[in-house]
């Protein structure tokens, strides 16, 4: 069984910067890619961004772009999540999660089998 935890979280000022960390219980594993996610209040829950364990390759939604980077500590089993300019509608709760499908670096939920507990994230203006 795959545990993830997710940590980082908190309030900040509109334009700051946070870094939200995932630490998997083992190496996740035959995972092949972590993703993050979001959801606000009454919103579906959104890809923010993906990455591959092997290689690194990675994936970002167009709304953080240029503003989000992911990035993995494979000896750590850690995945990040670093914030920049933050915008109050980043507000959400922030998600990890493992995808054990080889070869996709994907941005839907269904195909994500472990999720994280989440981490509240609130920017505000």
């Amino acid at each position: 069984q795959v545990q993830l935890v997710e940590s980082g979280g908190g309030l900040v000022q509109a334009g700051g910067s946070l870094r939200l960390s995932c630490a998997g219980s083992r190496r996740t594993f035959g995972s092949s890619t972590m993703g993050w996610f979001r959801q606000a209040p009454g919103k579906e829950r959104e890809s923010v961004a993906a990455i591959k364990w092997i290689g690194g390759s990675t994936s970002y939604a167009d709304s953080v772009k240029g503003r989000f980077t992911i990035s993995r500590d494979n000896a750590k089993n850690t995945v990040y999540l670093q914030m920049n300019s933050l915008k109050p509608e980043d507000t959400a709760v922030y998600y990890c999660a493992a995808d054990q499908t080889p070869g996709r670096l994907s941005s839907r939920t269904e195909e994500y089998s472990y999720w994280g507990q989440g981490t509240q994230v609130t920017v505000s203006s």
